[in-house]
């Protein structure tokens, strides 16, 4: 998430709204992005209901959830996924800023 926050000005200079979704309850969320003082949308989704529609994995294995990138247009259509492999396999912003700028 620190690169999300990195580069949020580019994000939103494109017109961008992050929203991040994560497996905590509400509070724990509430609490997380005051602390962080994150500038974009959390979503507590502890029931992992929106994990399902974006068919994101878990594994048990590697300590819960694995990233996900999704791009989603104005009209609710994904345009792009990312499953990560591990906890590290995020793609860096620049190569989103790519694929935004494409979308346009």
């Amino acid at each position: 998430m620190a690169q999300l926050r990195r580069d949020y000005d580019e994000f939103t200079d494109r017109h961008t709204e992050i929203i991040v979704v994560g497996p905590e309850n509400a509070d724990a969320f509430r609490t997380y992005w005051q602390e962080e003082e994150l500038p974009y949308v959390g979503l507590p989704d502890p029931q992992h209901s929106v994990l399902k529609l974006y068919g994101q994995e878990v594994s048990l294995f590697k300590l819960g959830r694995m990233p996900a990138q999704v791009i989603v247009d104005q009209a609710g259509v994904a345009r792009f996924v990312h499953y990560g492999h591990d906890m590290t396999d995020i793609p860096e912003n620049e190569e989103i800023f790519a694929i935004l700028d494409m979308l346009k």
